[in-house]
């Protein structure tokens, strides 16, 4: 097959890339510049976390002290085997092995939804406790600490619902992926999109490893704050 018949034949490959390398390249390059500014918005909410800890340091530990943190560990436990399955899926992907990209992304997908899953019998037992922030919080101690109580759980579900939400996105793209790999899509020389998307996963995961202990494990040092 000469070189033209053989470049015809690679629909895959976009008309603006001259090989499969390059377009790999690129590819990548555009998701690095993504998560680099993914990781600027996490930073942000990590500092604002991390200045109001400092100015209510008893407040926030009395607040943490009402997060179970053995759910919490049990996340992290479901994210990590999660990262374990997407790896499963992108060594399919350049290995050119179907099967194991779609055993691989079903997996991952699974146990993404046992996070959320978990997730939400947590905040379910925020809102039945008033801890929620807004109108129906519930504070009977000194108004001036039910305040910073308060902030903490604002924190709390701003930055596991930004981490949820990214969650979200990520399983419905996988979704789409799981037929499309069923159906051929990725191969030896065309994988760059599973490979773009295992980083994003991981760094998803990447972002639980740091909330695990800032939200979860702070109050187990305790509080001298009483509701």
């Amino acid at each position: 097959m000469s070189e033209a018949a053989s470049a015809h034949h690679r629909t895959d490959l976009a008309h603006h890339f001259e090989s499969y390398e390059q377009q790999k390249q690129s590819s990548l390059l555009g998701m690095w510049v993504f998560l680099a500014q993914e990781i600027m918005f996490f930073a942000g909410l990590f500092v604002c976390y991390v200045v109001y800890r400092h100015m209510h340091p008893a407040a926030f530990a009395f607040g943490s002290q009402h997060l179970d943190w053995r759910l919490g560990a049990l996340n992290t436990g479901v994210l990590i085997l999660s990262s374990f399955t997407m790896v499963v899926a992108v060594v399919g992907a350049q290995t050119g092995r179907r099967k194991m990209i779609v055993c691989g992304l079903i997996l991952t997908l699974l146990f993404g939804a046992v996070f959320l899953g978990v997730k939400v019998v947590e905040y379910g037992a925020k809102w039945q406790h008033h801890l929620v922030p807004g109108p129906h919080f519930e504070w009977h101690g000194d108004p001036a600490a039910g305040r910073a109580v308060q902030m903490f759980f604002a924190m709390y579900f701003v930055m596991t619902g930004m981490h949820a939400l990214h969650m979200v996105v990520g399983m419905g793209i996988m979704l789409v992926m799981i037929p499309l790999a069923w159906g051929g899509r990725w191969t030896r020389e065309n994988h760059n999109f599973v490979e773009g998307f295992g980083l994003y996963w991981h760094f998803v995961d990447l972002v639980w490893i740091f909330l695990f202990p800032f939200l979860y494990l702070l109050g187990l040092a305790g509080s001298g704050v009483h509701g």
